[in-house]
């Protein structure tokens, strides 16, 4: 079997994006309220201008600025109110020389009006206003200020949140086409693994990996599938995977390094696809994909941290790649800070070295580490908000820059 080895992280995210290409998720229409976190199926344009009249800027008088231009608190100018007109309703009649309309927020500004004077600089005695100031001609919004009819505002693979969603709303949408949301099983491998809550004894450990990793795969906008633990068997494992059912993409956790015990790797290389197995990443450096009758198979290390980091950076890529998201991947979304420790990668590996980070009075972003880095330290992600890019064979002194990876985007 041919298969690709040892190479470099930027390779391995071009092998999962070609292959996350292939899925076809389909579209759905859902209402607005079901949108937030996924992904735009196509280009949405405005089927109404935002305002779609003039309207007021705020709770005051419409009027001619003509009028006003020379108001102060020596001189105040009186003007004769002739209406009302709140937001929803529209002014009948029109504003002339020496008149005003009361009008509110959002309303729609009457016909001869230019200007609105705010509230605060005005007195009201029956049908009369008094004013202090000249009235406003910037407080009046002009229709379509904020956008046109047919206006493209909303783009293809693009992630909806909150102001995406609201602004889709303001142009008229009631429904929104997004893409399925890919589903992702999660498997967890071993004999040592068991259900938290469950008795322990010497030798087990608490299966961490399948809720760490069903939240990243959450934040990632997609579908979590947990599946149950398989133990060291080849012919289990074999069974389990049979049984999986409308899977995207298959995530295990542990079975892919060296080991005697590793199945996931061997019944991969016998009866599967291998597309490449080793990465030259640390942590997570024996992090395999290929396919399993056609189910996309990534295979994490077992180590909790690896496993994390490989989401990160490995999978995410495959998730947003299905989905067709217009994002940039995790690890092209790169900034710059100062170390304030010594680091260093391991060899020939791109080493991603958790950090916290700070604001300096400088304005610079300066980083230390979490402290012990071994991928067993579950809580170095705990307290980590970003992730040193540390190329291979480099080190860095006291002060020097780095680039880093926010994990608050992720997590």
């Amino acid at each position: 079997m041919s298969y690709k080895t040892q190479m470099p992280v930027a390779e391995a995210l071009a092998i999962l994006q070609r292959e996350a290409r292939a899925v076809a998720l389909g579209t759905l229409e859902l209402p607005l309220t079901a949108c937030y976190g996924r992904t735009l199926a196509s280009n949405l344009t405005a089927k109404v201008a935002h305002p779609s009249l003039d309207n007021s800027a705020l709770d005051g008088y419409a009027c001619r600025a003509a009028d006003t231009a020379n108001a102060s608190a020596d001189h105040p100018v009186q003007l004769t109110v002739t209406g009302d007109v709140p937001a929803g309703s529209v002014f009948a009649g029109e504003v002339g020389i020496g008149k005003a309309v009361s009008i509110y927020t959002g309303a729609p500004v009457p016909a001869g009006a230019d200007a609105i004077i705010r509230v605060e600089a005005t007195e009201r005695s029956g049908d009369t206003v008094t004013l202090s100031e000249p009235a406003d001609m910037g407080a009046i919004r002009k229709r379509g200020q904020d956008f046109s009819v047919g206006a493209d505002l909303l783009k293809k693979g693009m992630r909806l949140d909150a102001a995406s969603v609201a602004v889709a709303a303001a142009m008229g949408h009631a429904n929104l086409p997004v893409v399925r949301k890919p589903r992702v099983g999660i498997l967890a491998t071993g004999n040592e693994i068991i259900e938290p809550g469950k008795a322990i004894r010497d030798g087990q450990v608490y299966n961490s990996n399948s809720y760490g990793l069903t939240g990243l795969v959450r934040a990632g906008g997609a579908e979590a599938v947990v599946l149950p633990n398989v133990k060291d068997d080849k012919e289990v494992l074999e069974t389990a995977l049979a049984e999986t059912e409308d899977l995207d993409l298959l995530l295990t956790s542990g079975g892919v390094s060296m080991g005697k015990y590793d199945f996931v790797r061997d019944l991969l290389f016998e009866d599967g696809e291998v597309y490449f197995w080793k990465v030259n990443m640390k942590p997570a450096g024996p992090a395999l994909f290929g396919r399993w009758q056609g189910l996309p198979v990534l295979g994490l290390p077992g180590n909790p941290v690896s496993s994390l980091v490989a989401f990160i950076i490995l999978a995410r890529a495959f998730i947003q790649s299905a989905l067709g998201s217009s994002e940039p991947l995790p690890y092209h979304q790169r900034q710059r800070a100062i170390t304030d420790v010594p680091l260093k990668s391991a060899g020939f590996k791109e080493t991603f070295i958790r950090l916290v980070s700070r604001q300096a009075e400088d304005g610079r972003v300066h980083v230390t580490t979490t402290g012990n880095q071994n991928s067993g330290v579950l809580t170095s992600m705990l307290y980590a908000d970003a992730l040193a890019l540390v190329p291979p064979h480099t080190a860095y002194g006291v002060s020097e820059g780095l680039e880093f990876i926010s994990l608050a985007p992720y997590l």
